[in-house]
């Protein structure tokens, strides 16, 4: 495949006119080498050459990765991430050709919005995912923990009294915790095993995977601030089909790194797409995801605000439940 410019200059960019000269060159490479994508512009109508602004390029639907292989070029992906679904339900499958790509957008997300993973003892409780293979939050985790460095660090899967008296071991360390967490895991600790740390961040992953009763995001946020002695709770955006995530510092807005931007479609009219603030359907730019494709329409909802940041509103009434952030404002 001729790429015609170094993939690593999704992570340099700096500006809205680069983001926009950039988000070109990846739907031109796109266009030509996924076939799947190309097709579906095609059936679309779309002439490329036309396209000269990213909210121009056409947004392929999500429910694609669960029919298709939607990747560039030929050959055996090196990874193939799979969605955890509900009972029954098709999951996505999203192939991975370079896990080096990955591996740097989530590093690099992490150290924009949270500082060095050195900087602290990872914990993640993540038992959904840990049952299963195939999880993108899985190897981003287990990569995070290998960075720490911190011989504390590690995934639980039920053992919630052992994570219990191991935060409280680090009382008097000066690293910050950072528990990373599935929602219904969160307040099962939260109701049994409630732990007081000054230096805990919580980061709650959305989903509870049909374990627990869906809950606003206030409720969950204030259980879980009362039960870990935190004034605020973080959380993460990010599924199966993307290569990167945004996150939010405690107070429900999102922020994306510099190489991922969302944009709000018309429910009514999945072809009209605002970079304005608006309220509709989430679609997800992610430039890392460039061998496979960048330009999805998500089944979320949200709201884009004022200040660039955006917000989800909850989902389309027809969406299976999904794991990534799907809890209603």
């Amino acid at each position: 495949m001729n790429v015609g410019f170094p993939v690593s200059e999704i992570f340099e960019i700096s500006s809205e006119e680069q983001f926009n000269e950039t988000a070109l060159k990846v739907f031109h490479f796109q266009h030509r080498h996924n076939r799947v994508y190309r097709e579906f512009c095609q059936a679309l109508n779309v002439p490329v050459e036309l396209v000269k602004h990213y909210p121009d390029i056409p947004f392929i639907p999500i429910e694609f990765f669960k029919q298709h292989p939607v990747l560039c070029g030929e050959g055996i992906p090196e990874l193939v991430f799979t969605s955890s679904g509900t009972t029954g339900s098709q999951t996505s499958r999203h192939y991975v050709r370079y896990p080096d790509i990955y591996r740097e957008s989530f590093l690099r997300a992490f150290r924009i919005f949270f500082g060095n993973p050195e900087d602290y003892h990872i914990l993640a409780l993540l038992p959904d995912y840990l049952e299963r293979s195939g999880s993108s939050l899985i190897y981003m985790a287990d990569e995070l923990i290998r960075r720490s460095k911190s011989l504390h660090s590690g995934f639980y899967l039920n053992e919630l009294a052992n994570l219990r008296d191991k935060i409280n071991t680090l009382q008097n360390d000066t690293r910050k915790i950072l528990l990373l967490g599935v929602s219904f895991a969160l307040l099962d600790m939260a109701e049994n095993f409630p732990v007081n740390h000054p230096r805990l961040m919580v980061m709650e992953t959305g989903g509870m995977k049909g374990r627990r009763k869906e809950l606003v995001r206030e409720e969950l946020h204030d259980i879980l601030k009362k039960a870990f002695g935190t004034d605020r709770i973080y959380s993460e955006y990010g599924m199966t089909e993307l290569l990167s995530q945004a996150y939010s510092d405690g107070d429900g807005m999102f922020a994306c790194p510099p190489w991922m931007k969302i944009l709000i479609r018309e429910p009514n009219d999945p072809l009209s797409v605002s970079v304005g603030e608006m309220s509709g359907g989430i679609n997800v730019i992610d430039l890392a995801n460039f061998y496979s494709c960048s330009f999805i329409a998500t089944q979320d909802l949200g709201k884009i605000l004022k200040n660039g940041l955006f917000e989800i509103s909850g989902r389309f009434d027809s969406s299976d439940v999904r794991g990534c952030n799907l809890m209603v404002t």
